[in-house]
């Protein structure tokens, strides 16, 4: 099978790529050029995609004796992924790049692109396993490495897209994996990894959305429409949060405040007590299924966030438009944010969550 392993520089796509080799695929290694402005060295383990982690890439293609390409998707990257989060702030959701990314680049124009060429699939250093079953089915199931389970941020794939993608990292846990590459004699064996958003280099998610959108000074209120502190713009403010308010009036009953709204038509942000961000009931929109949508009400679990819990659910599907009731409250659920839905270790699909509320009193 002709395969393009999509390497970043990391240590992680460096043993897929290996990983595929070995299993007697005909590989390419692929580098995306993502940033319209690639520092020549990386300032921190948050950024990707620098001149530095081509150069990366490329030594371990070298090592293994593979072609090696750098392919430009940079313009889409900043339409699909940089404006799409800039959007989504200044609408007062909260987005998460990195499924947006394995949606709209990794698995949509990489994949696009390869099978244009030729290519039979594309191999990711993903934490995630492909399943297949008795009757040739692909199903998308959680790693073995749960503390490091990229799942989540995968439950937009459809049941093509899956049929083209291997992820050989899905069966190890990351200890081993750094292992093998210094047993490989990859340079990049000890590699910090990259986190958070890639895009944002410091890690100032506040700055960075200033920067781009421009300071926009407003108020903080309590429920009750009190003012109790100012803003730079709502934008940098997301549900649930508590720290980084800068509240100007302490509340009168001495409870922690937490964001509990956010009104970018109005430029307010809406502080309350924690019992107000409680919620068992989710809509989501642009809903993704990685293989037969759900028929009928299913048992589920629900994630809304990458590394987070997965709380027991029902769920189902009208059109593009999924709703999610939960066995419990929860808290801190923002629009924008994702859903993806399990079924024991099975990935059934996602959505992007448009509203959250409280249906049960008790």
């Amino acid at each position: 099978m002709r395969v393009v392993a999509a390497m970043s520089g990391g240590v992680d796509s460096a043993v897929a790529a290996a990983r595929m080799l070995d299993a007697g695929h005909d590989v390419v290694g692929v580098h995306l050029a993502l940033s319209q402005s690639a520092a020549t060295l990386r300032e921190s383990a948050r950024g990707c995609c620098t001149i530095e982690d081509a150069g990366d890439a490329r030594r371990v293609a070298d090592v293994l004796g593979i072609p090696f390409y750098v392919w430009d998707m940079a313009e889409r990257f900043k339409r699909d992924v940089v404006d799409d989060f800039t959007r989504e702030y200044a609408a007062g959701r909260t987005p998460n790049p990195c499924l947006r990314c394995n949606e709209k680049i990794k698995f949509a124009a990489l994949l696009d692109k390869a099978v244009a060429l030729g290519f039979d699939a594309v191999a990711t250093g993903h934490y995630a396993q492909v399943v297949e079953t008795a009757d040739g089915r692909r199903e998308l199931h959680r790693a073995v490495d749960a503390a490091k389970d990229q799942s989540y941020v995968l439950g937009v794939l459809t049941a093509e897209q899956l049929s083209r993608s291997f992820f050989p990292l899905g069966d190890t846990v990351k200890p081993r994996v750094r292992e093998e590459a210094a047993e490989r004699g990859f340079y990049v064996a000890k590699k910090p990894d990259s986190h958070d958003i890639c895009f944002i280099q410091d890690g100032d998610t506040r700055g960075w959305l200033t920067r781009a959108l421009g300071a926009a000074p407003g108020e903080i209120v309590d429920t009750d429409g009190t003012v109790v502190g100012s803003h730079e713009g709502a934008f940098a403010y997301t549900v649930g949060q508590r720290r980084g308010l800068g509240l100007s009036r302490p509340a009168a009953d001495g409870e922690p405040r937490y964001v509990v709204e956010v009104r970018p038509e109005a430029n307010q942000v809406v502080v309350g007590t924690a019992d107000l961000l409680g919620v068992d009931a989710i809509t989501g929109d642009h809903a993704r299924w990685c293989g037969p949508a759900p028929e009928g009400v299913v048992r589920v679990g629900a994630q809304v966030r990458a590394h987070g819990e997965e709380y027991p659910a029902t769920a189902w599907a009208d059109g593009d438009t999924v709703e999610v009731r939960l066995e419990r409250r929860i808290r801190g659920v923002a629009p924008g944010q994702s859903v993806v839905l399990y079924d024991g270790t099975r990935v059934v699909g996602s959505a992007t969550i448009s509203a959250a509320r409280l249906e049960r009193s008790a």
